[in-house]
């Protein structure tokens, strides 16, 4: 019986160790060094106005419908940008339920932007990313001139201002540079 108990002591002790650990220093020291290294990104990268208030993050897709604005990607989380249901289709390649949806937004977009039958569509403006909460768009997606003529600003000054607002490739070398809707749209606001 004797032994028992010591079997039994020393799976407590061991649990209780562990739970300290695991459950308190580890998170603690994760957490410290993230504020200290990375404090931006451990906060959510967000982007707060003039007045203190938080626009969003600059990691996370927002709806933006209005014609004065850059549009973002499509979104299949939820209800759209639902960070709580983020995730893809699911939809395949062969599936009709996915073709279907870009060719209508396709359609959408031509119709929206003033394009032809017969113009490129760029792929980032009718299909949606793996998580559905893509913030960037492409920079064939954000020369079209519909955002200038509709704001009655000149294509010039919408062209430098998606130049500010553009982030390079990932490590210099892979991927291609993007364009961060929330922080252009932003930057349209405070221009005009």
């Amino acid at each position: 019986m004797k032994e028992f108990f010591s079997h039994i002591r020393g799976a407590v002790v061991s649990t209780l160790v562990l739970a300290v650990v695991c459950c308190g220093l580890y998170p603690l020291i994760v957490f410290g060094i993230s504020q200290l290294l990375f404090r931006e990104q451990a906060n959510g990268s967000l982007i707060v106005s003039a007045d203190g208030s938080v626009r969003g993050s600059k990691l996370l897709g927002q709806a933006f419908s209005d014609p004065k604005y850059f549009h973002p990607r499509p979104s299949a989380a939820g209800n759209g940008y639902d960070a709580s249901s983020s995730g893809g289709s699911n939809l395949g390649p062969t599936s009709k339920k996915l073709k279907d949806a870009i060719q209508e937004r396709i359609a959408a977009y031509r119709a929206e932007n003033g394009l032809s039958e017969t113009e490129p569509v760029p792929a980032d403006a009718v299909t949606a990313s793996g998580s559905g909460l893509d913030p960037e768009i492409s920079l064939l997606n954000a020369e079209l001139p519909r955002v200038a003529k509709t704001r009655g600003l000149g294509e010039d000054k919408v062209r430098e201002l998606v130049q500010q607002n553009t982030d390079g490739r990932d490590l210099g070398v892979f991927g291609d540079p993007g364009v961060n809707v929330l922080q252009l749209n932003l930057a349209l606001d405070r221009q005009h």
